[in-house]
């Protein structure tokens, strides 16, 4: 059986090419990923490793104990005094006191560099041994910072800034611009910075005067003599530290933190990546099940003969198990190539992935999962057909080549695909009902999905009939008999037509729901963030504790063009029914950007001690006019301030749960700065205006000048670049299903060789063959797609309350033009998928086709 099992596949190579290829393209995502993650985390490992060598302790401080002097800066228990202490342990080398923070450059040509990311602009001390060097940043080109204006970067930083030594280089702490001249350029390990981000070095007492004070350092790292063990020099350093205000980690240890903080992101795309792999896999089955029942009908007549000289039932069930096996293992080999070479470094950093070197990380468990996986699917897909097939008796086998399926078999698949759509649809209009919000309730949305989607799989035979039927007639009205030929062979096996349309109406499901989803997200989005706000350009600190000066907002207002300037800050306060926040304004000026819609009283009427509160606030907490509030708890204070309630608005993200004077917000400002500045410019004089205020602020990389339009893209951006990302995966999905039509209607092709020779006989002729055979395929895809777009649309409908309970202003919309090129696409993947067999079929000869078994 398993010579015949080997022989099978070698005899239907062909046959089986579309099944090898689906096989082989998810397992190709599935090793892909395995490597990607592996390679990536073990590149930030060994670049941790490398930046931390010869580190065996590292004290760090906790943060600030207090504020440092009149403009905030923490004021930390790491001094020149511990270092010193440290230093004098038995088994210490040396010491090196470091100052961390960070610094957002502006490259060459103005722009900001990673201003969004700014956590990931490191800035740090430069500190140089005796020799004149420091050991951490070797000396790439130049010399080290040795004064206040001079400052060195990293070579990635300087080739992606366009910086030569000499340049003066303009950057941001977290306010205004500062310029140093840059003096040389040294290579680093740090994978933060190999993640994408930048490095800039100052000399230690000019890196003090910007992140801390003199003789303040953030971090002493402790370089250990030879022989001396690392966890017992941590614990001497330990008995050095106050009971407060540090903590010492070992170098060990600071390095597994390092790697796992720079590949964080990176470890979700393995995941994110893992599922759709799976998705992929899942459509795939529908076409090595399809294949296979194929294959069985059409060698029903050599099964029945093995049988009748003793083959037992088993026997036949293990003979095409065993075909699949080996199928899939040579696929998934295929698949597993394929995946190593996606997953490779160079390709990666070329769609700008940032991943620092490495080996490329292969183990025993990706090589066995990969080829496992692959098989594992192969075989299971293949079980139930090589069951029917063991289940036909010898003498009924031998008397036909092609069985229709039970009527029993069939009222039992609708039952249970009745069963699973209804359990689904009742899951999901209870999702629809209830507001759901909780990751509980997201698990049991996700489960209405999966039921959804499953009963429409089983359903889809069922469904097949009137749906075809109908497009059937287009097809006879405008094409005649080849439009009635592919009608009737569309109709001809229900299971086999249904299993390769579910294949698209997968694909097409998800594409459809995440679209759907994701356009009405955007649109309420886009109209929440627009709601109440009529000015130009918003004005912020891209840094988040950053904020804009006090006096912002007028320098603002003294730009050529701006008819109004206006400052906002805002702070959170706690009453008996949550946490609010309020906004600080000047109230007078504040109508000329945004516009409120009151539903009791007006902006006019606040004032000192005077605030609105918004609609869903008040109802929150029980307000009505003439209630007061208490403000004041943001900075600790205990003092609080009691403020009146004039007017209620409706809410708007402008102005959120309250709103007041500056007056009154500002001094519980935690940041003690503004948020934003709302610009309005005068008819007219809007060109050029968002690099006006710019230069007025000082043209800090850190500064972000946006209009309107600007401002609601970027709120938006983050969803779009998401979207694009779903469609680029499950792209994966239709490709397979795409394969599934190829096959289908080949394999078919062959069934009919001897139709299609009478067919020729009768008087059609090749391009009626040919027509005809491209018309079953429209119609199974179109079949597929209105499933699969019918259904997407009613999971995203669904689904819509788990965001309409976060966005107010959240309603279904429907992209009608993208639904439209969904129609298209499958009407596309139909003529496309039926080029081949199309043409095959064509050139069959005729007295040989009609002389076929």
């Amino acid at each position: 059986m398993l010579r015949t099992a080997l022989r099978n596949v070698l005899a239907h190579k062909s046959r089986l090419l579309m099944t090898a290829l689906a096989v082989l393209l998810g397992v190709a995502f599935v090793s892909g990923t395995l490597v990607f993650g592996d390679s990536v985390a073990a590149s930030f490992h060994n670049a941790a490793a490398k930046n931390l060598k010869g580190v065996a302790a590292s004290v760090q401080a906790d943060g600030a104990s207090g504020p440092g002097g009149s403009e905030g800066k923490p004021i930390t228990v790491l001094d020149t005094g511990l270092a010193r202490k440290i230093s004098a342990l038995p088994g210490v080398a040396s010491v090196r006191p470091t100052v961390n923070g960070t610094a957002t450059l502006a490259a060459k040509d103005g722009s900001p560099v990673n201003a969004d990311n700014y956590w990931q602009n490191l800035a740090t001390n430069y500190l140089p041994g005796k020799d004149g060097k420091d050991r951490r940043f070797p000396l790439a080109a130049g010399r080290g910072p040795a004064a206040e204006g001079e400052l060195v970067l990293d070579t990635r930083t300087a080739e992606k800034t366009g910086y030569r030594i000499g340049d003066t280089v303009r950057f941001a702490i977290d306010g205004p611009a500062l310029t140093k001249k840059l003096v040389g350029t040294v290579s680093t390990d740090d994978p933060r910075v190999a993640a994408g981000g930048t490095l800039t070095l100052f000399d230690t007492p000019t890196a003090q005067k910007l992140f801390l004070h003199a003789g303040q350092f953030d971090e002493i790292t402790v370089a250990a003599k030879a022989g001396t063990d690392e966890r017992a020099l941590t614990d001497r350093v330990r008995t050095l530290l106050p009971e407060k205000g540090a903590t010492v980690v070992s170098g060990a240890d600071l390095a597994a933190q390092q790697s796992s903080g720079g590949s964080g992101d990176s470890g979700f795309l393995p995941k994110l990546l893992m599922v759709f792999a799976g998705i992929a896999l899942f459509v795939g089955a529908f076409i090595i099940a399809n294949t296979f029942t194929m294959l069985i009908a059409q060698r029903s007549r050599e099964i029945a003969l093995m049988r009748a000289v003793g083959a037992s039932r088993r026997q036949a069930v293990r003979s095409v198990l065993a075909e699949a096996a080996l199928l899939g293992l040579g696929a998934s080999a295929a698949g597993f190539a394929l995946g190593i070479a996606a997953a490779m470094r160079p390709l990666l950093n070329a769609t700008g992935a940032d991943l620092p070197d490495g080996p490329l990380v292969i183990t025993s468990s990706t090589v066995v999962s990969s080829l496992a996986v692959g098989v594992l699917v192969t075989v299971l897909a293949a079980w139930l057909p090589s069951r029917k097939a063991a289940k036909i008796a010898p003498i009924e086998a031998l008397s036909s080549v092609d069985q229709a399926p039970p009527t029993r078999a069939l009222v039992i698949r609708n039952v249970l695909g009745a069963l699973l759509t209804g359990a689904g649809v009742l899951v999901m209009l209870h999702v629809s009902t209830f507001r759901i919000t909780s990751k509980e309730h997201l698990q049991i949305a996700m489960l209405g999905s999966g039921l959804t989607v499953s009963g429409m799989i089983v359903l889809a035979p069922l469904l097949s009939r009137p749906l075809i039927t109908l497009a059937g007639k287009v097809t006879t009205r405008w094409f005649g008999v080849t439009g009635k030929l592919a009608k009737e062979n569309a109709l001809r096996n229900p299971r086999r037509t249904a299993a390769t349309a579910s294949a698209l109406m997968i694909g097409l499901t998800l594409i459809t729901a995440l679209t759907v989803a994701g356009y009405s997200t955007q649109q309420a989005m886009d109209k929440q963030i627009a709601q109440g706000l009529t000015a130009d350009y918003t004005v912020s600190n891209s840094f988040h504790s950053g904020g804009l000066d006090a006096g912002a907002a007028d320098k603002v207002a003294r730009v050529p063009g701006v008819a109004a300037a206006v400052p906002v800050t805002s702070t959170g306060f706690d009453t008996k029914s949550g946490r609010a926040v309020i906004t600080g304004t000047d109230p007078k000026a504040f109508g000329k950007t945004a516009e409120l819609d009151f539903r009791a009283g007006a902006l006019r009427d606040i004032g000192p001690g005077k605030i609105a509160v918004s609609d869903a606030f008040a109802d929150k907490a029980g307000l009505t006019l003439g209630a007061t509030l208490d403000v004041g708890t943001d900075t600790g204070k205990t003092e609080k301030k009691k403020l009146t309630v004039v007017g209620i608005y409706a809410r708007t993200r402008t102005a959120q749960d309250a709103l007041g004077t500056l007056a009154d917000v500002f001094p519980y400002s935690g940041t003690k700065k503004l948020d934003k500045v709302l610009a309005k410019a005068e008819p007219g004089k809007d060109a050029g205006l968002e690099r006006k205020i710019r230069a007025a602020l000082g043209d800090s990389p850190l500064l972000k000048v946006e209009s309107q339009e600007q401002f609601i893209k970027a709120a938006g951006g983050a969803m779009t670049t998401a979207l694009n990302m779903m469609y680029g995966l499950l792209s994966m999905a239709v490709v397979i299903a795409v394969l599934g039509v190829v096959n289908t209607l080949a394999m078919s092709v062959f069934e009919r060789t001897r139709e299609i020779g009478m067919l020729r006989a009768i008087g059609l002729d090749r391009a009626g063959i040919k027509q005809m055979v491209r018309l079953e395929s429209v119609v199974i895809s179109l079949f597929g797609a209105v499933l699969g777009i019918g259904t997407g649309i009613f999971l995203a409908w669904a689904g819509g309350s788990l965001m309409a309970s976060s966005i107010t202003t959240y309603e279904m919309a429907l992209p009608w033009g993208r639904l439209g090129v969904f129609l298209v696409l499958a009407l596309a993947i139909g003529v496309l998928a039926a080029i081949w067999p199309a043409r095959r079929a064509a050139r069959l000869n005729m007295l040989s086709s009609i002389q076929s078994a």
